[in-house]
């Protein structure tokens, strides 16, 4: 069931004052966090006291993991809010340095809890925003990550990432008989559930621009299989058979078709497959190994990667795969190229010195960065606003042992905040959903 949630109040600033408001620059250099304060939300009894502090709970939860910002401890708070209406004493708050208020409120309608939120800039003393959000009251925890996104789109001028999912293959066992199966989670972590039993290897999991369905790799034999999964039915379709294949399709930015690169003739090539007919497109065709697509946002362009230059490297052509040109020329080899949703980026691996990589570069191949580093880093995913990537890390198997730890990662553009996400079991080949619902 999808959260309805309208705009009550929205204080539109003069140009003049704009200048003053609080901003954070999401991709410069590394800065403090912003200080911010969000008080006991005000309610009408003990459980929805409790129900509040959980909401709560998710949206300074998100908020810091973003690295933007810092939750100022409670107890140096001097003002208590008695309710959502009283505003601020701006000095109380400015002598504790906070710079952003969040005030909350939670009541019940029916079936539904409506949760008022007020946004405040302490140092220019003004209200950023006041909004009025209601959802089913199973959906409680959603709310909050909206809510975060909300808050996190006024102070920083981008769009959030809070309210989506990831998709990944969650590994136990041993390394001779590893098992791989689909799970999904939200990309905090909870309402985690597995999506296959693991009687059959998964890899790679892809989702489709509206977030329902994915694609992912299978192995029932030796063959590999790609499946088309419905997440909220559980419906399942196979797609096809595709000898030599290595890496699951991704969808076109519109959800019509999907790129694959698979050994029709003995060699890798890449194709595009129309999801309607079925019918499918070879784009590239050179004796090299091309593989690894992916679409820029306007499905105008692929970038991919390919030896045809000697060693891996990164490409770059249009969708009818005329014009190609190689992007990437630093030392070593590069792999899993991704565009970014906003196309200001191209994220990869890199291998070079011994070493894995994770980096961005723009598109046409400048701007070359390292963000992560490991034993072995891989398979970086976007977030949906295109700021934050996620990625899998394996340590290095112990002298006495052939199995390592395997974990999911985040980290921001400017490369400074890179944190674990927490998962039941090993975890790789992360796949990071739009915005649910929008």
């Amino acid at each position: 069931m999808k959260i309805r949630y309208m705009l009550t109040l929205f204080l539109c600033l003069l140009p003049s004052l704009s200048k003053a408001e609080l901003t954070i620059d999401v991709v410069g250099a590394q800065s403090d966090p912003m200080p911010i304060a969000f008080p006991e939300m005000s309610n009408n009894g003990f459980l929805l006291g409790m129900q509040g502090d959980k909401i709560k709970k998710v949206v300074v939860g998100d908020l810091e993991r973003s690295g933007l910002f810092r939750m100022v401890k409670e107890e140096s708070y001097i003002q208590v809010f008695s309710n959502i209406d009283e505003n601020p004493n701006f000095v109380d708050w400015r002598a504790i340095k906070v710079h952003a208020l969040i005030q909350g409120s939670i009541s019940e309608s029916g079936n539904n809890y409506r949760v008022n939120i007020r946004l405040w800039d302490i140092p220019a003393g003004q209200e950023l925003f006041a909004q009025t959000f209601t959802t089913p009251k199973s959906n409680w925890r959603r709310v909050g990550h909206i809510i975060a996104d909300a808050i996190y789109e006024r102070l920083t001028g981008e769009k959030g990432y809070f309210d989506s999912r990831v998709v990944y293959i969650a590994e136990s066992g041993p390394a001779t008989k590893r098992v791989k199966r689909l799970a999904i989670m939200d990309q905090d972590g909870e309402n985690h559930k597995y999506l296959s039993s693991g009687a059959s290897m998964a890899l790679t999991p892809r989702f489709s621009p509206n977030s329902q369905k994915i694609t992912y790799m299978s192995y029932a034999g030796s063959t590999p299989r790609v499946y088309l999964l419905d997440i909220e039915t559980g419906r399942q379709e196979l797609v096809g058979h595709f000898p030599g294949m290595t890496f699951a399709p991704v969808f076109s930015p519109d959800g019509n078709k999907l790129l694959l690169s698979y050994a029709a003739n003995g060699n890798s090539e890449i194709y595009e497959m129309n999801l309607r007919t079925k019918a499918t497109k070879q784009l590239t065709k050179h004796p090299a190994i091309d593989t690894s697509a992916s679409y820029s946002p306007d499905g105008s362009k692929i970038v991919f990667n390919s030896d045809r230059g000697g060693n891996q490297q990164i490409y770059i052509m249009n969708a009818d795969g005329s014009n190609v040109q190689r992007i990437s020329f630093g030392q070593g080899r590069y792999a899993t190229p991704t565009w970014s949703p906003r196309g200001d980026y191209i994220a990869f691996t890199k291998m070079s010195g011994g070493q894995f990589f994770i980096g961005v570069m723009y598109p046409d191949g400048t701007g070359e960065r390292q963000l992560a580093s490991g034993y072995l880093v891989e398979a970086p995913v976007w977030s949906p606003n295109g700021r934050v990537l996620m990625f899998f890390r394996q340590e290095q198997p112990g002298r006495f042992t052939r199995t390592s730890s395997v974990k999911l990662y985040s980290i921001d553009l400017t490369g400074y905040n890179e944190r674990q996400v927490v998962t039941p079991s090993d975890a790789s080949d992360p796949a990071w959903s739009p915005l649910l619902g929008r």
